[in-house]
């Protein structure tokens, strides 16, 4: 009798590579996102941040490893980084920073209603609606992606 596969020794398919059209989809939203979070005038490395604490609360290697070099590239620092995951214990972050990545937590964690109430207290006093739901869009297709990154096990080359 044979013994059965560890699941972390499972084959995994790569999803994305699975259905290339699901994924080009996903592909255009973020693209889409990516513009309006321009529009909406939040900077490229705010936008990093969010992608980069929703990973962090996913667990997501490949993702955390895509978007510490994009925000490397967007000028984001090396201490700011290495604090993100306790950015609420820092005064690093600057106040749209601060609200942002608390509503990106709230969108990551739907079922906490109250989390969400909160974030959206503190996002309405710093950040325009357009802000806001950019900032909801930029964390709804981080997840997307980390799902599918998480789901299909993207390595993490050196």
């Amino acid at each position: 009798m044979s013994s059965p596969v560890p699941a972390s020794d499972a084959r995994r398919i790569f999803i994305d590579k699975q259905s290339p059209k699901a994924y080009h989809a996903l592909v255009q939203t973020s693209e889409a996102v990516r513009t309006v979070a321009a529009e909406a005038g939040l900077d490229r490395t705010l936008v990093e941040l969010v992608n980069l604490r929703v990973s962090q609360i996913n667990g997501c290697a490949y993702c955390l490893h895509v978007h510490t070099r994009a925000a490397l590239r967007a000028g984001e620092t090396t201490q700011r980084l290495g604090v993100l995951a306790a950015w609420r214990d820092t005064e690093l972050f600057s106040p749209e920073e601060r609200a942002s990545l608390a509503l990106a937590e709230a969108t990551t964690h739907p079922a906490d209603a109250g989390a969400q109430d909160a974030a959206y207290a503190a996002a309405r006093q710093v950040l325009t609606d357009d802000q806001i739901s950019a900032v909801i869009w930029v964390a709804l297709t981080i997840n997307a992606f980390n799902r599918v990154s998480i789901m299909s096990r993207h390595p993490v080359r050196p």
